[in-house]
């Protein structure tokens, strides 16, 4: 098993592959690794803080640095590159003061079928409306499964959850289980807000036609 070792930023986070993650930088140790990944090119893990363990986590790159201030701070911007799991875990690594680690990059197998996709999107689509939120403009031929990974209500277990899921197709299935679960509950939540609305109005109902009724 090949391994590798990287810089560690651990964060009560989850960031994915291919997500573009905001942060802002202020302590000495993870502006000593900003300088680093600047000067040297070098890319860095975050490994997601949960239950106070550490293990698995994504590669991350920086693509922009937006702002810095004069007290050495910055707000970057880096991409999710790909998986890991953690093998070892330094306090620091070397002599550099930020935290290290040796990993295991995890395989990722893009095999997600098109109507897999379309179905997600349905109902994507279905939890934004019920949310009365506008759902983006995707290409559903080239949608990933991270993509809103972070905007459907998922808690931290679940992000973490799938973040360990090495297949796409799988991700898929695992984003729609949670939708199917989710949407009856924001119905019932929207239609508990109506009545609330209604409360000491009065109620127009539909006329019921008797002419067929029959006792039980």
């Amino acid at each position: 098993m090949t391994t590798a070792v990287l810089p560690m930023f651990p964060l009560e986070m989850v960031a994915y592959q291919g997500e573009l993650l905001s942060l802002h930088i202020f302590e000495e140790r993870y502006q000593q690794l900003l300088k680093d990944c600047e000067e040297s090119n070098i890319t860095f893990g975050i490994p997601t803080y949960i239950n106070n363990t550490l293990s698995y986590g994504t590669e991350m790159q920086v693509m922009q640095v937006v702002k810095r201030y004069p007290s050495g701070a910055a707000d970057i911007i880096c991409k999710g590159l790909r998986v890991f799991k953690l093998v070892d875990f330094y306090s620091t690594l070397g002599e550099r003061l930020y935290a290290g680690g040796e990993v295991v990059y995890v395989p990722f197998e893009h095999n997600a079928s098109l109507d897999l996709k379309k179905e997600f999107v349905k109902l994507l689509t279905t939890f934004y409306d019920l949310l009365d939120v506008n759902t983006p403009e995707v290409a559903v031929q080239t949608i990933s499964a991270f993509r809103f990974a972070q905007k459907m209500g998922l808690d931290i277990q679940q992000q973490y959850e799938l973040l360990q899921i090495a297949s796409e197709n799988d991700c898929f299935y695992y984003l729609i289980a949670h939708l199917k679960a989710a949407i009856p509950t924001l119905k019932s939540v929207n239609r508990t807000k109506e009545l609330i609305k209604l409360n000491g109005h009065f109620k127009n109902f539909d006329p019921l036609d008797f002419k067929d009724y029959k006792l039980e």
